[in-house]
């Protein structure tokens, strides 16, 4: 399999352009791995590339400090409904139980990055039956603290209740994109050599929703990136991967997401979440 990999990272690297992580390009400076198999393993090398460590423990951590952060022309925190806010400032005390559905002509595909990459490395293994995840799915949440021990991002660790399986393993933050004229949620799933990264425009919809989506668009702008490094240097370039997440509150005031990811903009697969506070 590790030359499946590498043949994977040097598609990725022709596809994309050069890119300086450290200048023009700093947006896109996010972690990877070292080895093959990720799972948590990014955590403590993420923290201590910007000097600090990992704090883990706290029943109340958030993927954001504050989605206060976030505020610009066109959003205002202020405007969610409380038990959303809630949500992604004190992620560790929920709970959440998960459903999905494939469309037929993505389940071949889905089925095989998951079978030969996503459980083989510990990352982006999206369950592919509704009974994967019939038991749930748990949750973590770890935080990247800087030398101040202020929170700079925070790794998101998700497993199968049933089987301790990794499912996704993200970094979380807000990040401005060049140009743009406020935050978006940036998350990042760490790989071999590379990554996966996802820029969300946040959006307020009636009702205090919570609307999260990855257009497509130009290179520089919301939406997927795949990011590989070698000796050659260091690619990106955008995937035609389109997210949409609505979080909001039923009728019953219980907190629900509906997740939506497309491939050049057929959908794919569809996830509901619903969440719990823990008592």
């Amino acid at each position: 399999m590790p030359r499946v990999d590498r043949l994977t990272r040097a598609f990725w690297r022709t596809a994309g352009r050069p890119v300086d992580l450290d200048g023009e390009h700093a947006w896109l400076h996010a972690p990877m791995h070292h080895g093959a198999v990720i799972g948590d393993g990014w955590l403590a090398d993420a923290a201590a590339a910007m000097g600090g460590r990992v704090v883990e423990g706290s029943g109340q951590a958030g993927l954001v400090a504050s989605m206060d952060h976030l505020d610009g022309p066109g959003f205002r925190a202020a405007d969610l409904a409380p038990e959303v806010r809630d949500f992604y400032e004190h992620t560790a005390a929920w709970r959440m139980e998960v459903w999905t559905q494939w469309s037929a002509w993505a389940q071949a595909g889905g089925e095989a990055v998951a079978r030969f990459f996503g459980r083989r490395v510990q990352q982006l293994a999206l369950p592919m039956r509704p009974l994967d995840v019939a038991h749930g799915m748990d949750s973590r949440v770890a935080l990247l603290v800087d030398g101040e021990g202020r929170q700079r991002s925070a790794g998101w660790i998700r497993t199968l209740r049933s089987t301790g399986e990794y499912v996704y393993s993200g970094c979380y933050s807000t990040r401005c994109l060049p140009g743009a004229d406020r935050p978006s949620v940036h998350v990042t799933f760490p790989l071999e050599q590379g990554n996966v990264q996802v820029f969300l425009r946040p959006r307020v919809l009636p009702g205090g929703v919570l609307e999260l989506a990855s257009p497509s668009g130009p290179f520089g702008s919301d939406g997927a990136y795949v990011v590989v490094r070698s000796g050659a240097g260091t690619h990106a370039s955008r995937a035609p991967i389109h997210e949409t997440f609505r979080v909001y509150l039923d009728r019953d005031r219980v907190l629900r997401t509906d997740h939506e990811l497309r491939m050049w903009g057929a959908t794919a697969v569809r996830l509901h979440y619903k969440l719990e506070r823990r008592s």
